[in-house]
C-alpha cells in the first residue's frame, strides 16, 4: 500500500502544523505524502505546514470537494487518506487503513472521539460506530481506494455543503464502507462557539434539507445564519 494524506485548509494556521508533524511521526515507508489544498488562507496555514513538510497547494476558492479533487490530482499514492485539520486520526492510521483494505472494503473512515469528553459529545460519539449516513462526517477522516474513488468521479464540485454525504451515497452503491473500531479524536471548537444543542440542531437541519433537495445556496445560508464559525 501506497498512501496519500490529503488536507483542505481555509485558515488552519493554529493547528495545521502539529497535524502535519503528528502525521509525519507515525510514519513509515507506506506514506508517500501528506498534501495541503488550501483554500485561499490570509493567515499562517501555508507557512506552517510547508514548515512541518508538507506538499502545498493553493487554489483560490474555499470549496472543500474542489479542494480534495485538486489534491487527488496531485497524489500518489494508491490509497487516499483525507483528513480535516481539526482531526487527529489514531497513531496507527496506516495500520488500520491497510487491514481495512485487506479485508476486502474500498474506503472506510474512524468513528469519533472529541477533546472534550463530557456526557453528551461522548453520546454524540457512540452513535458513530453504526453504518447510518447521518452517523457519518468528515470530521470522522475517510481513506479510500484511489482507482475506486476516480471510478465515482470523485466529490461532486457544485457541492457547497455535504460533499463528503454526496459521495458516501454514490459510493456505497457499488463499494463496501468499513467502520475502523478506533477513533479519530475531533475538536469541540464548532461547539463551543456555539452549543451542544444548537450545533445538533442546525446540523439536524441541514441534513432534512439535504435529503429533501433544497438548494446549496440555501442549506450555506442556513448554517452560516444559525451557526458560529
Amino acid at each position: 500500500m501506497k498512501l496519500s494524506v490529503i488536507i483542505p485548509t481555509l485558515n488552519e494556521g493554529a493547528r495545521i502544523g502539529n497535524l502535519v508533524e503528528y502525521l509525519f511521526m507515525h510514519r513509515d515507508e507506506r506514506l508517500q505524502e501528506v498534501i495541503v489544498v488550501d483554500g485561499g488562507s490570509t493567515d499562517d496555514t501555508v507557512a506552517q505546514a510547508k514548515l512541518k513538510g508538507a506538499i502545498v497547494k493553493k487554489i483560490m476558492k474555499s470549496s472543500r470537494a474542489i479542494q480534495m479533487n485538486e489534491g487527488v490530482s496531485w497524489a500518489s499514492g494508491d490509497v487516499l487518506y483525507f483528513v480535516h485539520a481539526d482531526t487527529l486520526p489514531p497513531s496507527c492510521y496506516i495500520e488500520d487503513i491497510e487491514n481495512s483494505i485487506k479485508e476486502g472494503f474500498q474506503f472506510g473512515c474512524y468513528q469519533s472521539r472529541f477533546d472534550q469528553p463530557n456526557w453528551r459529545m461522548r453520546m454524540n460519539a457512540f452513535f458513530t460506530r453504526f453504518n447510518f449516513i447521518m452517523c457519518r462526517g468528515g470530521d470522522q477522516s475517510l481513506f479510500v481506494m484511489t482507482d475506486f474513488f476516480k471510478k465515482t468521479k470523485g466529490y461532486d464540485e457544485s457541492m457547497q455543503i455535504m460533499e463528503e454525504y454526496e459521495w458516501l451515497q454514490r459510493a456505497q452503491k457499488t463499494g463496501k464502507l468499513k467502520i475502523m473500531s478506533n477513533s479519530c479524536l475531533i475538536s469541540t471548537r464548532k461547539y463551543d462557539k456555539n452549543s451542544y444543542f444548537r450545533v445538533n440542531l442546525i446540523n439536524f437541519v441541514v441534513f432534512m434539507m439535504f435529503f429533501a433537495g433544497v438548494s446549496q445556496d440555501k442549506m450555506v445560508e442556513t448554517y452560516k445564519k444559525y451557526l458560529r464559525s
